[in-house]
């Protein structure tokens, strides 16, 4: 069953579903990428995903794309209002993450909302048109947790490495993640089932 529920954050009201289970192990929360929503096929794997191996989920929609707004708006608020909707929903041992700009969101947050792992779905380590000396490596280096990155192989982005706390998984298909649902399915199931 799902709950809709509307929360106050610095910014404006944040959208959140949340997917319950009983006797939850964790709770993931996710959020979107810049012009998207939570009802990009990726999120919907990872959470179903999730749910299957005893986690609850909340997909949490930014202020900017509750109030119909498509262009995203600077980080500080995004963060902002993540951090806030991560504090109100008050669940145990939380792991947070997105897909594309929802999972830099979760990685520049990850100690500030006391994340126990991040979960990438489609990080965009290339900003669109940078040199490829202009990475966001710095965002997932930052995370002191375990993570996952979940990449499409021919993703424009870019392709993050792995490290000993975060592990890449490479899909097929690009920053969509539209294509190897399956394989996506498995890889967030089995680190999650891992990580509780």
């Amino acid at each position: 069953m799902t709950d809709v529920r509307e929360l106050e954050t610095p910014h404006g009201i944040a959208r959140v579903r949340l997917h319950e289970v009983d006797n939850a192990r964790a709770a993931l929360i996710l959020g979107h990428g810049a012009g998207g929503g939570v009802a990009a096929p990726d999120l919907v794997i990872a959470a179903k995903a999730a749910n299957d191996v005893g986690a609850s989920v909340a997909l949490v929609e930014q202020p900017y794309r509750v109030a119909g707004r498509r262009s995203s708006p600077r980080t500080a608020q995004l963060d902002a209002a993540w951090t806030s909707v991560v504090e109100q929903l008050s669940l145990d041992r939380v792991i947070t993450g997105g897909r594309s700009a929802g999972a830099r969101v979760a990685c520049r947050t990850a100690a500030e909302t006391g994340s126990v792992g991040v979960l990438c779905l489609a990080f965009p380590l290339l900003p669109p048109g940078a040199a490829p000396e202009k990475t966001r490596q710095g965002e997932l280096d930052a995370v002191t947790v375990p993570m996952l990155v979940v990449q499409g192989e021919r993703d424009r982005f870019g392709m993050p490495t792995a490290s000993k706390t975060r592990e890449v998984v490479k899909v097929a298909g690009d920053h969509g993640l539209k294509k190897d649902r399956e394989r996506i399915a498995e890889a967030v199931g089995a680190w999650l089932d891992g990580l509780f």
